[in-house]
């Protein structure tokens, strides 16, 4: 029983989404979220332009709650509206904009206007961007045309839970086109990705001490060793002239005996 009433609010929360989606057509309608609350259920709405969802004097959103209180059964039904911060990194608001421009420009400049789209999502920082166009566009016979631009999982949890997706349809005289968008957005951490640390490198200041003072040792000898090789020849000198000294001395000894 439980699980069938958890089953019954999920339904009931999609259509409700589905609802206020169908009501709010090209207002930049990104998601909804439907949070229960003692008060009554509150259904936050994050769109780009939140002053066409109000309305002038708040009439859109005076008879939007009382759609919901009609055909749901909501009691005291709260609406918040939220602004989107980028509408670039958004696929179903990206894909709206796709369907007003086709629909006000025709589609013999679907190209430019894909590729005009393509640029404002990557300029945004995204990381990747798929747009299908797909329909009898610009000829006849229908076919899809593809516009990507840089890097986007197509499978795994990342494709499913990362990868915003969205889905519109424009009405033009030649039929309806459908469009699909796909955009990987900024920051998003792929299963791949790895990142490498950097490990401090262990300092033994006891080695380095040690190698410190044998150094030290080193050159105490090798200024001694130059210093005793200097003073050898002083030395030799010294004898030199001690030895020219007592010479000279006996010399002058013989000569005053002889006088």
């Amino acid at each position: 029983m439980i699980e069938r009433e958890i089953i019954n609010q999920k339904i009931k929360e999609f259509k409700i989404q589905e609802f206020v989606s169908q009501q709010l057509s090209n207002v930049g309608l990104s998601h909804t979220k439907i949070q229960r609350t003692p008060v009554g259920e509150k259904i936050v709405i994050y769109a780009s332009r939140p002053g066409l969802i109000i309305g002038g004097g708040g009439s859109n959103i005076k008879k939007l709650t009382k759609d919901l209180k009609r055909k749901f059964g909501l009691e005291n039904p709260q609406i918040e509206i939220n602004e989107i911060p980028d509408v670039n990194l958004i696929a179903q608001v990206v894909a709206e904009r796709i369907v007003s421009s086709l629909e006000r420009f025709g589609s013999m400049r679907f190209k430019g206007v894909g590729h005009k789209v393509m640029q404002d999502v990557m300029g945004a920082g995204a990381q990747g961007v798929e747009i299908l166009i797909s329909g009898k566009i610009p000829s006849a016979r229908a076919r899809v045309w593809r516009f990507y631009q840089g890097y986007l999982k197509k499978c795994g949890d990342v494709a499913i839970s990362k990868v915003d997706k969205a889905y519109a349809s424009a009405k033009l005289k030649t039929g309806i086109v459908g469009i699909q968008v796909s955009i990987m957005p900024p920051g998003t951490i792929l299963p791949d990705h790895v990142t490498i640390n950097s490990v401090a490198e262990p300092v033994v200041e006891e080695i380095v001490a040690e190698e410190t003072g044998t150094e030290d040792e080193e050159q105490t000898v090798e200024k001694a060793a130059k210093e005793e090789k200097a003073e050898k020849p002083k030395r030799k000198t010294k004898k030199a002239a001690a030895a020219k000294e007592s010479v000279e001395t006996k010399s002058s000894k013989k000569t005053d005996k002889t006088n």
